[in-house]
Formats: structure tokens, sequence, C-alpha cells
């Protein structure tokens, strides 16, 4: 299973407590609902926006407290961890969130609306993850079972009615568990470290000097301004704090925040 942690997809903190769900029904299936890129099928850091996105539109649109779903499917068949298991979700409609855990699959209800085969493997290994982890049942519904909702579109519900069976032929043995060796999740590991820089005394306004300021107070460093996107050569303040934490995974202290920085953060 390629499971990827909140930490790994750059999730938000929750804004508040998500009650704790000691078991489920089952678990229902989900879409986005509009339209979704189909350049994801060939570009796995447009899935990591996507969910991304996601996230924004329901803490920020909807006023939750996290995003909705218990975990997200792309179609290169990760398994994105939402709010998890054993966490209540919010996108099954009201009252019925304590019934199943929700899972989304990374299509829509136009652009990318046919699901590839990747990720309705996906998606089960997502149910099989909630049985094992988070006491789900048997039941597999759609979002429209019991809810007014079009979700999860008529192409995903038809394979839900279907009972959910992996796709036949290629990649439809039970996959092997993932780890680091998997030469698959060190690509996307890879690509994501080499899309952030160094953040160096000197090199003034960054959006990734906010992001590291946010990091360290997040994991007991923070600097006086969690807030600036500023790094100036005279900003002692941040330069201590980043020491500090360099100086406790054994790194130079230099005040640059460099890519063995950002691996131990985000891991």
């Amino acid at each position: 299973m390629k499971l990827v942690s909140r930490a790994q997809w750059g999730a938000r903190s929750p804004r508040g407590t998500v009650s704790y769900l000691a078991s489920a029904k089952g678990v229902k299936v989900h879409y986005t609902g509009g339209h979704v890129d189909p350049g994801i099928v060939k570009d796995h850091a447009k899935c990591v926006a996507l969910v991304r996105q996601i996230q924004r539109q329901h803490m920020d649109g909807n006023g939750w407290v996290d995003i909705g779903y218990s975990l997200a499917v792309c179609p290169h068949r990760y398994v994105f961890v939402g709010r998890g298991p054993h966490r209540l979700p919010a996108a099954n409609g009201p009252g019925l969130n304590a019934g199943h855990y929700a899972v989304l699959g990374l299509v829509g209800s136009s652009g990318l609306v046919e699901p590839p085969d990747e990720m309705l493997h996906g998606i089960r290994d997502a149910i099989e993850y909630l049985r094992k982890e988070g006491n789900a049942g048997n039941e597999i519904k759609g979002h429209r079972d019991g809810y007014a909702t079009l979700c999860p579109g008529d192409r995903l519900y038809r394979w839900v009615r279907e009972g959910a069976p992996r796709p036949k032929g290629k990649g439809s043995a039970q996959p092997a568990p993932a780890s680091k060796a998997d030469p698959e999740e060190e690509t996307w590991r890879e690509a994501l470290m080499r899309s952030l820089p160094d953040i160096k005394p000197g090199m003034g306004r960054h959006q990734h000097v906010k992001t590291v300021r946010a990091l360290l107070h997040a994991r007991g460093y923070p600097p006086k301004d969690i807030w600036s996107h500023e790094y100036r050569e005279d900003d002692e303040d941040l330069k201590d704090a980043i020491n500090r934490y360099k100086a406790r995974h054994g790194l130079p202290q230099d005040g640059v925040w460099g890519r063995r920085c950002w691996e131990a953060a985000l891991d």
C-alpha cells in the first residue's frame, strides 16, 4: 500500500479536535464533484496539489476543522491520509458521518471522470486499511446511498454497486507493503525534495521562509515572528531558531535551512 502521510502531502493542522470514531459499518466512496484536470494522470505533483486544494476548501470554504475525507486516492494508487482511521469524517452528510468512513477517489464530474485501474486498486487498499486500522465493517457504499447527491458519479458508483472488485489483469495482485525502498515512493519523495529551496540568511522575501518559520514553531523551536516571509542577513532570531533545530539533529549550525532540515521536519 502506498500510504502518504499528512506530513508528506503538506496537510495543514486541524483547527480543532476531530471526534474519535471507535468503529464504523464500512466505507462510503466519494468523488470531487467538480472538474479534475486529466493531467494528474501523468503528473503526480498535481495530485498532491489537488488534495491540498480540497483541504483548503473544506477548512476555509466549508468552515470544517479539517479535510472532510478519511483517505483520498489518486490515479497512481497513492492513498493520502486525510482524517485517517478512528476519526469522524465530515463528508458523508449530516447525521451520516458516524456510520461510515469517507474515501475520496480523485475523479470528478468533468475532466477526469473515469477512474483508472490503479485508482480502483488504491480505493480497495484504502478500504482494507480502514478495516484493519479503523475497525471498519464490510459495507462499501457510495455517497449517494442515503444522501441526495450525484456523488461518487455514475462510473465510480457502478463499480461500488458491483462490490468494488479489484480490476483484473496487470496490477490485480495484492500489493506488497510500501516501504522507503519502494522506487516509486522514492521518486515522488526526491521530486518533492528537489522542489524545496535552501532558506539562507539574506535571501530576502520567499514564500517558503514562512513555511520554515511555521515548521520551527510546530516542532518546538519557535522564532519570535512566525508570519514573516523574509529572511534578512541580520535576522539573528530566525538564524538562532534554525541553528537550535539543526543542533538537535546533529547538523552544521550555519543558519541555513537546507535539504536535510526539510527531510527531518517533514518525516
